[in-house]
């Protein structure tokens, strides 16, 4: 179902952010299946496969498997269908915006109130909390600023190496900016714009593709 202005409506984004988020097999990027269960289930020669294959392997005994693969479903066809964290409430969500100065994009809000409170999310890390967790949505924030970042730009998730994905907070549509803090960081003199190495138009446009089974780096890769 599509609103008047072209887009799905958000109601349909939450839903299927939420099967993703509650679903451990799919709910960052990658998700972690013990090198031990993959030898007894499908022998040690798909443990070599995944070496070859070039996927990561975590000091804790776990191959890291591309979310939805069908290791990692198999491994977590029993594990409850549950929010990493329960959701924020309404306060919570206040008081953190306090502390940015700034209200959250509403697909964000209700991320946070509808789904869980981080926990999940786009590459590795996803979305930080914001009721608990160290450092919060906010602590983030708050580094970001004393480093010289614009405070209308909050961290979305951590995009590996030194980038990161930043949603602005004032600009229509909420845009979403990829930036490289090795080619934009004021604290060497430079502008944090020169920084920026993608935008996505906004950030319903960003979550969109994640929610569908897909990862925020189609655009990067289509532009």
């Amino acid at each position: 179902m599509r609103c008047m202005n072209g887009h799905p409506s958000d109601d349909l984004l939450i839903e299927r952010l939420r099967a993703r988020a509650h679903d451990p097999a799919r709910r960052f990027d990658e998700a972690p299946v013990p090198v031990a269960w993959i030898e007894r289930r499908h022998g040690p020669e798909r443990v070599k496969e995944a070496l070859e294959s070039g996927y990561a392997f975590s000091n804790d005994g776990m191959i890291l498997f591309p979310a939805g693969s069908r290791e990692a479903v198999d491994h977590h066809r029993d594990a409850p269908r549950r929010p990493p964290f329960p959701p924020a409430t309404f306060a919570e969500v206040a008081e953190a915006e306090r502390r940015i100065g700034h209200r959250l994009p509403e697909p964000l809000r209700r991320v946070y109130t509808e789904i869980a409170d981080g926990g999940f999310g786009p590459d590795a890390r996803g979305f930080a909390r914001i009721a608990g967790g160290s450092p919060s949505l906010a602590d983030i924030h708050e580094r970001d600023r004393a480093r010289g970042l614009p405070p209308s730009w909050l961290e979305l998730t951590p995009a590996g190496c030194t980038l990161s994905w930043y949603v602005s907070l004032t600009e229509p549509g909420n845009p979403v900016l990829l930036h490289d803090i090795d080619n934009g960081d004021p604290r060497r003199g430079e502008r944090p714009e020169d920084g920026v190495v993608h935008v996505t138009g906004s950030l319903r446009s960003w979550l969109w593709p994640w929610a569908d089974g897909g990862d925020v780096w189609d655009d990067v890769r289509g532009g």
